[in-house]
């Protein structure tokens, strides 16, 4: 679909640096916002990369299949070759490492043998992105889902065996951990990551903080860095409710001014810094994820012009 002026304009305002997309490019929804046609969710899957990457704010995007299953090199390259060079993939680790527990095909539940486990990470996950991804590679996450009273009352333990995890990854890469517990968000948690070089991902979620409030915490705990966000769902609602109610993802529907204010701040003064920014944006966000990735870049260009 042919950007509008207001969107090209906003993008030439925009540092190169702040990369700000959304969660997926497969949404039928997003026709006259992104594509120039109704196109069934298999067809855009399929071919649609091409022109999300050519609408001027769309720097980059996460791929999140790669959560329930790793992917191969030459699909990592499939996509990258399909995007310009300044594009950047944000990559979700399976859940294989980030998951203490994992789920047959017949629903039954066992422990995971590669949890945490950095060797299965490096040659599964990390590697296959980085030769695949090339210069498109952008930050890769490993979002831990809720872990239970059992670690929530003592996180300590947990935090040292991702210590030990994060310590043993190749150099040259942006990681970031993304949590689902409060309780983690604790001074040991930040210095693991500090220590590590790795980055807190920001992220929506109804057992979290809000995201205003994840980053007051993570400036007060961190020192400044890349400012990595995935801004997933609306506050106070769960992800099926959003859904149904924003669906089909056409137009916003509860715009989130304190969230999109608290990314534009982080953006803004991060890009200030010399740092990177990468920000995913869900449907579940506000309505849709095109419109929420155009209303915060003209916030964050807003910052960047007042100094604010």
């Amino acid at each position: 679909m042919p950007p509008s002026t207001a969107a090209i304009e906003t993008a030439k305002k925009l540092p190169a640096a702040i990369r700000l997309g959304t969660s997926s490019w497969s949404f039928p929804g997003w026709e006259g916002l992104v594509y120039n046609g109704l196109f069934s969710e298999t067809k855009l899957a399929r071919d649609g990369l091409p022109a999300y990457a050519a609408h001027p704010l769309m720097k980059t995007v996460s791929i999140d299949r790669t959560f329930y299953a790793p992917i191969s090199e030459s699909d990592f390259a499939h996509y990258a070759s399909q995007v310009p060079n300044s594009f950047r993939f944000v990559v979700k680790a399976p859940m294989a490492v980030t998951s203490s527990y994992i789920r047959s095909e017949t629903g039954e539940f066992a422990d995971s043998p590669y949890f945490l486990n950095a060797d299965y990470a490096i040659d599964e996950f990390i590697a296959p992105a980085a030769a695949g991804l090339g210069n498109t590679v952008g930050p890769l996450v490993f979002q831990f889902p809720p872990q239970g009273k059992r670690v929530t009352a003592n996180p300590d333990p947990f935090i040292n065996q991702l210590y030990r995890f994060l310590s043993k990854l190749p150099p040259g890469l942006v990681y970031a951990v993304e949590v689902r517990d409060a309780q983690l968000l604790t001074n040991r948690f930040f210095k693991c990551l500090d220590t590590t070089s790795s980055r807190f991902c920001v992220a929506s979620h109804a057992k979290m903080p809000t995201p205003a409030a994840q980053i007051a915490l993570m400036n007060k705990e961190m020192p400044v860095g890349d400012f990595v966000c995935r801004w997933s769902l609306h506050a106070g609602f769960r992800y099926e409710d959003a859904k149904s109610r924003y669906f089909p993802f056409n137009k916003l529907v509860d715009e989130d001014y304190a969230s999109r204010a608290a990314l534009a701040t982080a953006a803004a003064s991060a890009a200030r810094q010399g740092y990177a920014s990468f920000v995913t944006i869900n449907n579940k966000a506000e309505g849709s994820a095109p419109l929420s990735v155009e209303r915060l870049a003209e916030a964050i260009v807003l910052h960047l012009d007042t100094g604010t």
